[in-house]
């Protein structure tokens, strides 16, 4: 049986059930922790079942239920967050209040790098594309394992719907746009979303009510 290069495993966190997720090289078994919105306890101990070493943090967003504890995980574990693109900065700055209005953790930072579109983000042997996908906040980027046909997409698309754009710097048809535009020319990739069960891009495109070519037709 040929071991595949990449595995994940989804960590639900917050009250909002975002999908915290661990993404693992399985040559070194150095993993990234994608989205850390909240209980630690959680995200550490499905670290210690994979029997992984985390490297590093990953950030799509700067919303409070992907970002919240980000910061205080990363100080625990000694590495450094990348993501999300600078133009969430204000979102990462308001993580105290968000958390106070949602009754989470937030406690606001500045990532140790920002991404923009073009980058790679590397977990051990693994190299993950950047996409910059603007539309549910401004600075939203996915993270895509194209020898796995595999994304990382935050709150921009789900299993049957599409990421909330009434909150600030949120644009519907900016959001349709990075849908249409970066996510459908990737193929039929498995995505792991910011909420919700998994699915693929082929699967969105033929049956999402929001962004399926009939429905965009």
């Amino acid at each position: 049986m040929i071991r595949p290069p990449l595995r994940a495993a989804i960590v639900p966190v917050t009250p909002i059930q975002q999908n915290c997720t661990l993404i693992w090289c399985t040559a070194t078994m150095q993993a990234a922790v994608v989205d850390p919105g909240g209980d630690l306890p959680r995200i550490l101990e499905a670290v210690a079942q994979a029997g992984v070493t985390v490297e590093k943090i990953l950030l799509t967003h700067g919303h409070i239920d992907h970002a919240g504890e980000a910061k205080p995980l990363a100080d625990q574990l000694g590495v450094p967050i990348e993501g999300p693109h600078e133009a969430d900065r204000f979102w990462l700055a308001r993580l105290a209040d968000d958390g106070r209005s949602w009754g989470i953790t937030g406690v606001p930072f500045e990532p140790d790098r920002w991404l923009v579109e073009g980058d790679t983000v590397t977990i051990g042997d693994l190299s993950l594309d950047v996409y910059e996908t603007p539309g549910h906040t401004l600075g939203h980027v996915i993270f895509h394992h194209a020898p796995s046909d595999f994304a990382q997409v935050g709150d921009v698309l789900f299993q049957g719907s599409v990421g909330r754009t009434d909150l600030p710097g949120g644009d519907h048809a900016q959001l349709v746009r990075s849908i249409t535009g970066k996510l459908w020319p990737l193929g039929d990739v498995t995505f792991i979303p910011g909420h919700g069960a998994v699915s693929t891009f082929a699967r969105e495109r033929q049956h999402n009510p929001f962004v399926s070519d009939a429905a965009l037709a």
